[in-house]
């Protein structure tokens, strides 16, 4: 009797040893690098995403056990600046980087991650650029090819429109990108597509785009571009008391917070979205509702996007084997390893997987503006 209590004894103190050692493995602090423009003219997007990934750093360390260290940095939405904040960000130890936000400053940066092998996770980065030829850069967007094809796909499908136009930025690889998946899968569609105009980064004058569009009978603009241009081409269409249908993708998110716009010119604008902030699903609500809380305004695709980024590097560094103490050399390598193997559930797409590019695959969900909210469709 006193032999097998004494084994009992030994067993309990061996589970109590290896028990000592999960929670061993499970704590100290990651250091997560974030880059992003928080000033500039691409704010609304980087201080959304930023935003939001501090919404789940916050819920991981009021858990205990292992916690993150958020370090964000401004790039400007100007790729020199981004080289700038990644070179900062290593020296204070970082082990994983969450960004870029935009793609331009995202490929600059991915080239040095890439030679000097730290994992980069990308919100919004959705240029193929991005992680073309790059085996350490991962999306968690949906690349520009699928917006594009999934944008034909949801107007041909729900009959939006019979004659669409297209206004796009020939000078930005983001916008040309889906520009051409879109006029690929159009092909397959029954709409046709009646104009096409491009712009620049420069441009501030839409009359001879819109215009264009207007002559043609277009029922429907698509526009694959960011915010900015959108709101001068919606103000451009009611100065000029043009009425139709506009469609756009992700970079359009943010149009409703951009100060100064009236955003009763955006009622009825369509777009693509991994995530809306009317869903009912309980986890994309409470989301919601603490970015509300915190931060006075509803979150955008862009804050969910690197909300949910923060928990998947959490929660694939653990199951990968990681810890507070692993090097950005290891952390790199073991979760090129590990995330085609992975699947997560988040408030932008549930289930998600990866591909060997470092492609995400989810199912997109469209939303329309109504009296200045996003509404799911």
């Amino acid at each position: 009797m006193k032999k097998m209590t004494k084994f009992v004894a030994i067993v309990l103190a061996m589970m109590l040893v290896l028990s000592m050692g999960s929670v061993a493995a499970a704590e100290g602090t990651l250091k997560i690098g974030f880059i992003g423009p928080l000033t500039g003219a691409a704010a609304v997007y980087g201080t959304s995403a930023m935003q939001g990934g501090q919404i789940a750093v916050d819920e991981i360390n009021a858990l205990g056990g292992l916690q993150i260290e958020f370090l964000p940095q401004d790039d400007e939405h100007a790729p020199d600046k981004s080289v700038n904040a990644y070179d900062y960000l290593m020296e204070q130890g970082v082990q994983v980087i969450v960004g870029c936000v935009t793609s331009s400053p995202c490929v600059a940066v991915a080239d040095y991650a890439f030679e000097e092998r730290v994992f980069m996770l990308t919100p919004s980065a959705s240029s193929t650029a991005v992680t073309e030829g790059r085996d350490n850069v991962y999306q968690v967007c949906f690349s520009d090819p699928a917006q594009g094809a999934a944008s034909a796909q949801y107007i041909g499908l729900n009959g939006l429109a019979t004659k669409v136009a297209v206004i796009y930025n020939n000078a930005d690889a983001y916008s040309t990108g889906i520009y051409q998946t879109f006029m690929a899968e159009a092909a397959n569609q029954p709409f046709e597509v009646v104009s096409e105009s491009t712009f620049t980064d420069d441009t501030t004058d839409f009359s001879v785009q819109v215009k264009a569009a207007q002559d043609a009978g277009a029922e429907l603009i698509f526009l694959p571009i960011y915010y900015t241009p959108a709101s001068m081409i919606l103000k451009q269409a009611d100065s000029m008391e043009y009425d139709c249908q506009f469609f756009g993708v992700d970079g359009m998110d943010g149009i409703l917070t951009m100060e100064g716009f009236d955003t009763s010119l955006a009622e009825g604008v369509m777009l693509l979205t991994p995530f809306s902030a009317d869903s009912e699903d309980p986890r994309s609500a409470k989301f919601v509702s603490e970015y509300q809380t915190k931060y006075g305004e509803t979150p955008t695709q862009f804050s969910a996007d690197t909300y949910d980024c923060i928990y998947i590097l959490y929660d694939a560094m653990q199951k990968a084997g990681l810890t507070a103490e692993s090097s950005y050399e290891e952390v790199c390598e073991a979760l090129i390893a590990f995330m085609p193997t992975y699947s997560y559930d988040g408030i932008t797409g549930s289930p998600m997987t990866w591909n060997e590019k470092g492609e995400v695959s989810k199912t997109p969900m469209a939303v329309v503006i109504e009296n200045g909210v996003y509404v799911g469709k």
